[in-house]
């Protein structure tokens, strides 16, 4: 059999007279004309070399082979639609295990509130966080490996985006910082040696770049690979840090660390959740999604209470 050529729709016919074994009854069942369906029972007839339904007396039959078909194509339809409709995900149940892409300053601010939420409604999921390794990373390959990134920055290729939360940046020094107070000053910006932050996939911290366009160098005395070693760092010397200001908040009383306004000001931070596009529909990465954007979402709302 040329597999081919073979029309779906002849199956739903079949399966119509095989439940009904009557032509009128059939139609009425897949909406179809009893002419249409007449013909349609002619082409099975043809196709599969048997009568199907035989007139015994005043009542139609199913033939043998007829009868042999009705497992196997009621069973055969039900795959067919489920290709078609996602199976639902049963957070409660789960045991799903979902990778996720991000550097540690997304980690420190939104996997414990994210977490929490998990914990609560899918105890048995599993999150695996691995670090963010930089744009050239986004492959179809990739895309097949992971359930979501997040990171500042531009679209991917395969990936869509949503915004998550906002943030703006600011200095972070230990308290009892000698000239902590007067950073908000550019002469005493400019003087203070700072810790940058590159991390895997850059070639420089990205407030430099920004500096550069505004034909500004600062002195930097130590790179480092992420944002939470930066600010370790800052708590302990007399170094400065140029990171984003929730995170400052986040791990301010932990680190003893004070929040001073920089006298440039970068802008808006916007920070994206990306989901690759074979994922836009799976019932687990719609539920994760929603988890995330919530999360984000009282970010937001944290900020606004504070202002």
């Amino acid at each position: 059999m040329n597999l081919a050529a073979l029309d779906l729709n002849l199956l739903v016919a079949l399966d119509a007279l095989l439940l009904e074994a009557n032509v009128s009854r059939a139609a009425m069942r897949i909406h179809l004309s009893q002419p249409a369906t007449s013909h349609a029972l002619q082409r099975l007839r043809d196709l599969i070399g048997d009568p199907l339904l035989v007139r015994v007396g005043a009542r139609m039959e199913l033939t043998p082979r007829a009868q042999a078909l009705r497992g196997p194509l009621a069973h055969a339809l039900e795959q067919v639609r489920g290709l078609f409709v996602p199976d639902d995900f049963d957070a409660a149940r789960s045991e799903r295990q979902f990778r996720l892409m991000m550097p540690d300053l997304a980690v420190e601010l939104l996997m414990p509130p994210l977490m929490e939420k998990i914990t609560q409604v899918a105890p048995n999921a599993r999150i695996d966080v691995v670090p963010w390794r930089g744009p050239a990373i986004f492959t179809a390959e990739f895309a097949r490996t992971i359930d979501m990134v997040i990171s500042i920055g531009n679209a991917f290729k395969g990936f869509h985006r949503q915004l998550l939360y906002t943030d703006r940046d600011a200095l972070a020094v230990r308290h009892g910082h000698p000239i902590g107070a007067k950073l908000g000053r550019r002469a005493a910006f400019l003087e203070a040696r700072h810790v940058a932050i590159i991390i895997r996939g850059q070639n420089e911290d990205l407030i430099d770049g920004w500096l550069r366009g505004k034909g500004i160098e600062r002195r930097i005395a130590l790179v480092v690979p992420g944002y939470i070693e930066a600010l370790h760092v800052a708590a302990r010397t007399d170094l400065v840090a140029f990171v984003p200001r929730r995170l400052i908040g986040a791990l301010s009383k932990q680190l003893s660390l004070m929040t001073v306004t920089p006298p440039l000001d970068p802008g808006i931070d916007e920070q994206f959740m990306f989901y690759p596009t074979r994922a836009q529909m799976d019932p687990g990465s719609i539920w994760l999604r929603k988890l995330m954007l919530e999360t984000g979402r009282e970010l937001e709302r944290d900020k606004r209470r504070a202002a």
